[in-house]
């Protein structure tokens, strides 16, 4: 698979074009603009929603934010891939005690949404191809 990245970076929040057979949009939007995303729900097809792995003091955090986002209406049918990113750090608590302590497959069994999770380190690129390949899929680039 061949794909090509541009960042423009904006004010308040980062554009990333991911061209996959077609373009394919990415706002990131970090945990404290969480009072403006509402804003951004309209135009949204998928939801990647990354929880730092190597910090699971902010996980209850986290997973507020993630409830929220799940029950809002606008996003009942968009794709979700929830990534665990930072796995290459030592860490106190592993992953699957996170996801065990968030409810995780509880979470994903009362979600109107389709979720998907991944466990990533974006410093070292693991798990990145399987991200892009879920892109390709969830939105029909190839």
């Amino acid at each position: 698979m061949g794909y090509s990245v541009e960042s423009p970076i904006l004010v308040g929040t980062n554009l990333t074009d991911i061209v996959a057979h077609r373009k394919i949009t990415i706002r990131e939007l970090g945990g404290c603009m969480g009072p403006i995303w509402p804003s951004y729900y309209g135009n949204c097809r998928s939801l990647l929603f990354m929880i730092d792995a190597s910090n699971p003091t902010q996980l209850s955090a986290a997973c507020a934010q993630l409830l929220g986002l799940l029950s809002a209406e606008p996003l009942a049918e968009a794709q979700v891939l929830i990534l665990f990113n930072k796995t290459d750090l030592a860490c106190y608590m592993t992953v699957e005690e996170m996801k065990s302590l968030i409810r995780l497959p509880d979470i994903i069994a009362c979600a109107k949404q389709n979720i998907t999770v991944a466990d990533i380190s974006a410093r070292t690129g693991t798990g990145l191809t399987e991200v892009l390949r879920w892109l390709q899929d969830t939105h029909g680039a190839g």
